[in-house]
């Protein structure tokens, strides 16, 4: 029975090509339009680490007081910057308070590679609990030990893509690289990884390249290396590395892991006593303020997904909507031309449910060739959006890649929508007179 109906479907959409290409392209350019806008809002909006997002936390502290603005800036800033001075980063680190902690910020060289041309890269100086924090996969090695932090070693790991730009033969383990602050021993290669967004550090570009080198926070302070990513301060600071390290500009990440409930607790009251310390000291003059902000929290307060974005998604919905009204339209004219047809099925012995579910597999037809259409067109939209977004970030295939599960939600939204827009005509089709239809034959 079911490809009973299918026949008799197909038959009718070849009956009208035209009427049945419009009721298509009002399905297809609907679903396609709202799909280029939903695929950019998930990836923007999914969780980066899953696994372990309500156990990662970020440490906020009021080290600027009432009224706090950034010097560069005409803008205010929160009274909770997003980062945290070198001094108040070093205290928490030695606090140990956490089952996990991570400082960091990022950074940029020019490696020198024994043949070819020298080239810049950029990657992050950070804690050697990064790595297990944020369950960043090796292909070979390990993170740097203790003893290489409390040593300033010169050590590097590597990001898999620049591992095989440096050592196309795979065997970076142990070997030397050289940048502009010097030679470094490869002690570990790291798999392919780059959560997006980056949560750990949306200051700069939370949507860009994967990290392509990571050094030890004591080796890169030690080495004086330059900050790649954003420097806010309250106060005008000196010249140089040295006049950064002493001033209460924030230009630090700082992550930690907590278990359980219990541990948020303690830790935040850490940050409460570490404050009241400060003002004690006399560095603060006002009533301590801390946050601790896990990463989906963490997300919001950053807005990572700007109100643009969730406008227009919208946007794109109120357009589907107009595209389904129009869909409803074009089957209702298309069902009430073929009412005669459907008076004689009825008067052959065909019921009211057997018009009924004639018309809304004749509809699911439709929904599946609209959802067709509508992924040619979010394909097309996506390919739109990743030109533009070109221009602003740097790494956007995350942002406009449509997977397989996309595609198969892109054509059950299709034929869903279809089905919707083709109930009142089927019903309609349905409760066609018989007397009336044969007498007008």
């Amino acid at each position: 029975m079911g490809s009973y109906y299918v026949q008799l479907a197909l038959r009718s959409l070849r009956r009208n090509v035209a009427l049945t290409a419009l009721i298509i392209a009002a399905v297809g350019v609907g679903i396609g339009a709202t799909m280029t806008v939903f695929t950019v809002l998930i990836a923007m909006s999914g969780d980066p680490i899953p696994a372990k997002s309500s156990l990662l936390f970020a440490p906020q502290i009021d080290v600027w007081g009432p009224p706090a603005k950034v010097q560069v800036s005409s803008f205010p800033t929160p009274r909770l910057p997003g980062m945290l001075p070198y001094h108040d980063v070093m205290a928490l680190l030695q606090g140990h308070a956490a089952v996990r902690q991570a400082a960091m910020y990022g950074i940029g060289q020019v490696f020198l590679p024994a043949q070819g041309e020298p080239f810049p890269r950029t990657g992050r100086a950070t804690s050697r609990d990064f790595f297990r924090m944020f369950q960043v996969p090796f292909r070979a090695g390990s993170p740097w030990s203790a003893r290489d932090d409390a040593e300033h070693a010169d050590v590097i790991v590597l990001g898999a893509k620049l591992a095989a730009q440096l050592f196309p033969r795979g065997d970076a383990l142990g070997q030397k690289v050289t940048m502009e602050a010097g030679a470094f021993r490869v002690i570990g290669v790291l798999e392919p990884w780059n959560p997006e967004p980056r949560f750990y550090d949306v200051g700069g570009n939370a949507f860009g390249r994967d990290e392509e080198f990571f050094l030890p926070l004591s080796t890169a302070i030690d080495h004086q290396l330059d900050v790649n990513g954003s420097i806010n301060c309250h106060d005008r600071m000196g010249q140089g590395f040295a006049a950064l390290l002493a001033s209460s500009c924030v230009w630090l990440q700082f992550w930690v892991e907590l278990p359980d409930a219990a541990a948020v607790h303690a830790y935040r009251q850490f940050l409460t006593n570490y404050a009241s310390e400060q003002r004690k000291s006399g560095r603060f003059a006002w009533p301590p303020l801390v946050q601790l902000s896990n990463v989906r929290q963490w997300l919001q307060i950053q807005n990572i997904v700007p109100d643009e974005v969730r406008l227009n998604a919208l946007l794109s919905m109120g357009f589907l909507l107009v595209c389904l009204v129009n869909a409803i339209s074009l089957m209702l004219a298309r069902f009430n031309a073929r009412s005669g047809m459907y008076a004689i099925r009825r008067a052959l012995g065909a019921s009211r449910f057997d018009i009924f579910l004639q018309c809304m597999t004749e509809t699911a037809l439709v929904g599946a060739l609209g959802g067709a259409l509508g992924l040619t067109l979010t394909a097309l939209g996506l390919s739109g959006q990743r030109a533009i977004l070109k221009s602003v970030v740097s790494y956007t295939s995350q942002l406009t890649h449509l997977d397989g599960g996309l595609m198969a939600l892109t054509v059950f939204l299709a034929v869903g929508a279809a089905l919707l827009s083709g109930l009142y005509p089927a019903w309609r089709a349905a409760r066609t007179s018989i007397g009336w239809q044969l007498k007008e034959q």
